[in-house]
């Protein structure tokens, strides 16, 4: 085998010693974009009421900001977002234990470049979690 190439996963998360189904999986796809859903809906209905927006009028880098904001600050606080923890998922550091203060702030700026969340591995983990060394698993 050529060097840097592995064999296929037979599951998400194999390669990271996860289980391929239930508690502590890899979060797969639908309850990722349900949770990114509830995310921006209340950073929306944050950055409205925060700064008199209109659903017709309003500053979408404001939106972001106050996205990547909520995400730093409920990470590291209750294990993932509203919307993580709304849909049974939670963000969690590759080495175990709390996922500590750098890791939210690196992985919420670069998922509010939305493009580090389009590029996934065979784990799928964006490259946003990557970058930070978490995984969002089910809880």
């Amino acid at each position: 085998m050529p060097f840097g190439q592995l064999p296929p996963s037979k599951w998400p998360g194999e390669r990271l010693g996860l289980p391929d189904q239930g508690s502590q999986s890899v979060g797969r796809v639908g309850r990722r974009i349900a949770a990114l859903a509830i995310d921006q809906v209340l950073a929306m209905a944050a950055a409205f009421a925060l700064f008199d927006y209109t659903f017709l009028d309003y500053n979408g880098f404001v939106v972001t900001g106050v996205f990547v904001a909520l995400q730093i600050v409920f990470i590291p606080t209750l294990g993932g977002s509203i919307g993580h923890r709304l849909v049974g998922l939670r963000v969690v550091s590759l080495r175990g234990g709390w996922v500590g203060l750098w890791r939210p702030v690196v992985r919420a700026v670069l998922l509010g470049l939305a493009f580090p969340a389009l590029v996934w591995d065979s784990d799928q983990r964006g490259f946003h979690d990557k970058v930070a060394g978490t995984v969002l698993i089910r809880s």
